[in-house]
């Protein structure tokens, strides 16, 4: 298992210094406005996920204090 998470590193390693290696001219100009739509993109979708999931994540923190309750009972 170590071998091969090492493999996998290493491989993620290589093709990052690779694109690094390989960078052309891109001749696109890039609004500076863009990195608050992306910013924005992504927490919609964190808030999206959590309103979706809020269930069962409270149903997760309330099991959590029921059982330190139960210990402390015992």
């Amino acid at each position: 298992m170590a071998l091969r998470l090492k493999y996998i590193a290493v491989t993620a390693a290589l093709l990052f210094a690779v694109s690094f290696c390989l960078e052309g001219r891109a001749y696109a100009y890039v609004d500076p406005g863009s990195s608050l739509l992306i910013f924005q993109s992504i927490s919609a979708m964190i808030t999206g996920a959590l309103f979706y999931f809020r269930k069962r994540l409270k149903a997760l923190f309330r099991r959590s204090s029921t059982t330190s309750t139960e210990v402390s009972d015992k």
